[in-house]
């Protein structure tokens, strides 16, 4: 295995752990957070696939059009533990898939609150290091998409598939 870095986030919610952790999972509420997070990720995209088998060894397809042709995030969930880890294989790029990404979401209780903190950890391989600062803010940008749905702050989806 080669050289490995690790992007981490965390975002606050208001929301209980529990809420967070079903709004992440839930095929129908995923779609709402993706639509929430292509707009909020500056994309100028339209939501054309989203596909999720919440089950761990279940896999997962995230797609949308943008400028630059179709962006394409596909994984398998590793750890669905309700409601304090989600852990997935993250895969942008056929070449990836020998060697993904290992994305673990962490949710705690707020400590000083009714709401939840997620500390988000992204392992890749050390090749993507120049893209270190623009994959913490993709990961944002789908923590703040994930609110706004919790939030229904969302945008309805466009879901062409």
């Amino acid at each position: 295995m080669s050289d490995r870095i690790e992007a981490k986030v965390t975002h606050r919610f208001r929301a209980s752990p529990e809420r967070v952790f079903d709004a992440f999972v839930d095929p129908v509420l995923a779609r709402r957070w993706q639509a929430a997070w292509l707009k909020r990720s500056g994309q100028n995209g339209r939501l054309t696939q989203s596909q999720i088998d919440p089950r761990v060894g279940g896999s997962f397809l995230l797609a949308d059009e943008r400028e630059s042709g179709e962006a394409r995030h596909w994984g398998t969930f590793l750890a669905l533990d309700r409601p304090t880890k989600i852990s997935f294989s993250w895969i942008v790029d056929e070449s990836e898939e020998d060697d993904p990404s290992i994305v673990s979401m962490i949710i705690e209780p707020e400590p000083n609150g009714p709401g939840s903190v997620v500390t988000l950890y992204n392992d890749m391989d050390a090749q993507w290091e120049d893209w270190l600062a623009q994959t913490e803010k993709g990961w944002i940008a789908m923590l703040t998409g994930i609110e706004d749905v919790i939030e229904r702050r969302d945008i309805p989806p466009t879901l062409n598939a």
